[in-house]
C-alpha cells in the first residue's frame, strides 16, 4: 500500500514531463509553399499600392494602415487573411472604393512590421486594435455608415467581431471564405495544404489556459505555406494570435443574436474550404444570411478575379443601396 503514492508521484512525473516536451520541442514544420495561393498575385498590379500610414494602439503602438479615399456616406473597414499585410486585398479595396466608399486596410498587429511578427500581447488584442482603430476614424466620417469586410481568417475575425460587443461599431459585415475554428466541417484537410499545425502544442496550450496559465501562448502553433519569394508575409502564427484571430467556438450563436445585416460569400472552387458546406452550417443559425457562391473560383480569386471582386461590390451595393420609393 506505501508503494502506492510512489506509482502516483511517478504517473505525475512522467505527464508532467510529456506536456513539457510538447511545449518545448513540438514546433509547427512549414508546409512547402501552395501555388494556389501565391500564383494569383503575379497578376495584380501594385503600382499604385497607398503607403501605409500609422495610428496609435491603446498601449502605444504604431500600427498600420492604408488608405483608399472614397466619398459618399460609406466607410468600410476591409480585414485581410492570415500572413497576408493588407496588400493582397489591393483589388478589391480599389472596387469599394469605386464604388463610393471610403475604405482602409488595417495590417493587423503581428504581420507586417507591426509589433513582433506573427505574436501578439494577449488573446483580444486584435480587438482593441480594431476598436481603436474605429475610434480614429469616426472623426474623420461622422455621419457615415460603417461596414466591417474580412477574407478568410478576416472573414473568422469578423465573426469574432459579430461575438463582442465591439459589434455595436459597425452597421453591416461581409465575410468572405472565411476561416472557421478547427475542425469545422467547411476545412478541407490541412486547409488544402496551407497551413501545419503542432496539435499537441495546442492541446497542452488550450488545457493549460483553462487552468488559467497563459505564459505559454507566445509558443508558435500554425506554420503557412508562404513563399519564399514574398518576404512581407507572415510565415508563423502564436497560440495567442492564431486563437484572436479567427471566429470563437460560439459564432453561429453570436450570428443568431445578431440583428445587424450579414453576407457570406465564397468561391465555388475553394481549395482551402468546401463552399457547398456553408449554407448547411449557417442557415439553421441564420436563415436571412446571404450567401453566395461564385462558379469557378478559388480561394485567392475571391479577392483578385474581376469575378470575384464584382460579386463582393454587388453584395456591398445591395447593402448600402439607399430604399426605393
Amino acid at each position: 500500500m506505501h508503494k502506492m503514492p510512489w506509482i502516483f508521484v511517478g504517473i505525475i512525473v512522467v505527464v508532467l514531463g510529456a506536456l513539457g516536451a510538447f511545449l518545448a520541442f513540438d514546433a509547427p514544420v512549414q508546409p512547402p509553399p501552395l501555388a494556389s495561393v501565391s500564383e494569383p498575385f503575379a497578376n495584380v498590379d501594385f503600382s499604385d499600392l497607398p503607403a501605409i500610414q500609422t495610428y496609435p494602439g491603446r498601449d502605444g503602438t504604431k500600427l498600420g494602415y492604408r488608405v483608399y479615399e472614397g466619398g459618399g456616406a460609406q466607410a468600410v473597414v476591409l480585414i485581410h487573411g492570415s500572413s497576408d499585410d493588407g496588400a493582397g486585398l489591393h483589388p478589391l479595396a480599389k472596387a469599394l472604393r469605386d464604388a463610393g466608399a471610403s475604405v482602409y486596410v488595417p495590417v493587423l498587429r503581428g504581420h507586417g512590421h507591426f509589433g513582433r511578427s506573427g505574436d501578439i500581447d494577449y488573446i483580444g488584442q486584435l480587438e482593441d486594435d480594431l476598436a481603436d482603430f474605429v475610434a480614429v476614424l469616426r472623426p474623420l466620417h461622422p455621419n457615415a455608415s460603417f461596414s466591417l469586410i474580412g477574407f478568410s481568417s478576416g472573414g473568422g475575425f469578423v465573426l469574432r467581431v459579430i461575438a463582442t460587443p465591439d459589434e455595436k461599431l459597425f452597421d453591416r459585415f461581409i465575410m468572405i471564405s472565411p476561416n472557421l475554428p478547427p475542425g469545422s466541417p467547411t476545412i478541407r484537410p490541412d486547409t488544402g495544404g496551407w497551413v501545419s499545425v503542432a496539435k499537441p502544442r495546442i492541446i497542452v496550450l488550450a488545457l493549460l489556459n483553462r487552468l488559467g496559465v497563459s505564459g505559454f501562448n507566445g509558443l508558435p502553433i500554425v506554420a503557412f505555406a508562404t513563399s519564399p519569394k514574398a518576404p512581407n508575409l507572415t510565415s508563423v502564427y502564436s497560440f495567442r494570435l492564431a486563437v484572436d484571430f479567427g471566429a470563437p467556438r460560439d459564432y453561429l450563436a453570436a450570428l443568431g443574436r445578431s440583428k445587424k445585416p450579414a453576407a457570406l460569400l465564397v468561391g465555388g472552387s475553394d481549395e482551402l474550404f468546401y463552399p457547398d458546406r456553408f449554407a448547411p452550417l449557417f442557415t439553421p443559425a441564420r436563415p436571412d444570411l446571404a450567401i453566395t457562391i461564385v462558379p469557378g473560383l478559388g480561394h485567392i480569386g475571391m479577392s483578385v478575379t474581376p469575378q470575384g471582386v464584382a460579386a463582393i461590390r454587388k453584395s456591398f451595393l445591395e447593402f448600402t443601396a439607399p430604399p426605393s420609393g
